[in-house]
């Protein structure tokens, strides 16, 4: 049987390998702290994150193409960290953070506000895990 954590703030309770999974896949793309503590207050657009503009507001450590942030956007929201903002005309290219990943920022923030590295093991799992999601 899995243990579930509970969080601090929600009545929503993670189990232990969601928590794992969700941590890593953070960890293994190239956005930084600063984006997804953004996120968690209001909605960030793709655009706010793309090329200079991502390395100026300190959300990448290097300019990315929107493909290569849409794809990991797409992952964290496949993972539950993410959702995308909806307006009155249907879906936007803005993100927010869910509940899991507010719980995520708050737990990094309070241990001294950067994303651990991840390791290669972290990386190799992450690929996997992604890879195995993709659509054929």
């Amino acid at each position: 049987m899995t243990s579930l954590q509970p969080l601090d703030t929600q009545s929503i309770q993670y189990s232990a390998s969601t928590l794992k999974r969700a941590e890593r896949a953070i960890r293994c793309l190239p956005f930084q702290l600063p984006l997804l503590a953004a996120m968690r207050s209001q909605s960030v657009s793709l655009q706010a994150i793309a090329g200079q503009k991502g390395v100026e507001h300190d959300y990448t450590k290097r300019p990315l193409s929107e493909l290569a942030i849409d794809s990991g956007l797409m992952w964290l929201i496949q993972v539950g960290i993410l959702r995308r903002e909806v307006d009155g005309q249907g879906i936007t290219d803005s993100f927010r953070l869910t509940p899991l990943g507010r719980h995520l920022v708050e737990k990094w923030e309070n241990q001294g506000g950067t994303l651990p590295p991840p390791s290669f093991l972290d990386r190799l799992y992450n690929a996997v895990s992604r890879w195995f999601r993709l659509p054929f």
